[in-house]
């Protein structure tokens, strides 16, 4: 069974409404009209670099929660990611990736190894502390308090089929003001 990404990400949203998120690609798309937030950091065109800019934001604030919504597709340009992540070891980060077998938002081609890729293994073996994948939104919804208090890094691969359509607003994902309105309010949570 698989499950719809925009149910997923809205199971998301309950148990994560106020920490900073760097969504990409169409888990941007989805997430920004399903939590529109302030703390959502934008980065849709630096394809596969997701996880590390939000590395380095875990890294530059220790205090502050951080979650990933990465791609499979975008992941697997950047797997060294998983790496440096496990190396660093930031107890704040958790990294989500939606994995529905194709570059989506470039015209739906499939991904290598879509069948048999294993991101929870790879996690694992790459260090972080924990990794999960799930197909099923109930389960996934009973075990995200526990995920989210589970210190990491932790990577839970989201097993998803596409769900409601939400715009594709790449003018607001580029805009200055998205990049200001982030700058601020992560300003404002540190007390700058």
């Amino acid at each position: 069974m698989t499950m719809k990404r925009d149910q997923a990400l809205r199971v998301l949203s309950q148990h994560y409404p106020d920490g900073i998120v760097v969504p990409v690609y169409q888990s941007a798309f989805d997430w920004m009209g399903i939590r529109p937030h302030p703390l959502n950091y934008l980065c849709t065109g630096a394809m596969g670099q997701g996880s590390s800019h939000a590395l380095g934001l875990a890294l530059a604030c220790p205090t502050e929660p951080v979650v990933v919504l990465d791609g499979d597709g975008s992941l697997l340009m950047n797997l060294g990611t998983l790496v440096t992540i496990g190396d660093q070891s930031p107890r704040n980060l958790w990294h989500f990736v939606c994995q529905n077998g194709m570059y989506e938002v470039n015209g739906e081609f499939p991904v290598p190894g879509k069948s048999t890729v294993d991101f929870a293994a790879m996690a694992m073996a790459a260090g972080y502390k924990a990794a999960h994948t799930f197909s099923d939104l109930n389960e996934f919804s009973c075990a995200l308090p526990s995920i989210l208090a589970t210190p990491g890094p932790l990577l839970v691969a989201l097993q998803v089929e596409a769900g409601a359509p939400f715009p594709r607003n790449y003018q607001e994902i580029h805009s200055a003001q998205s990049r200001a309105a982030f700058k601020a309010a992560l300003a404002g949570r540190r007390g700058r």
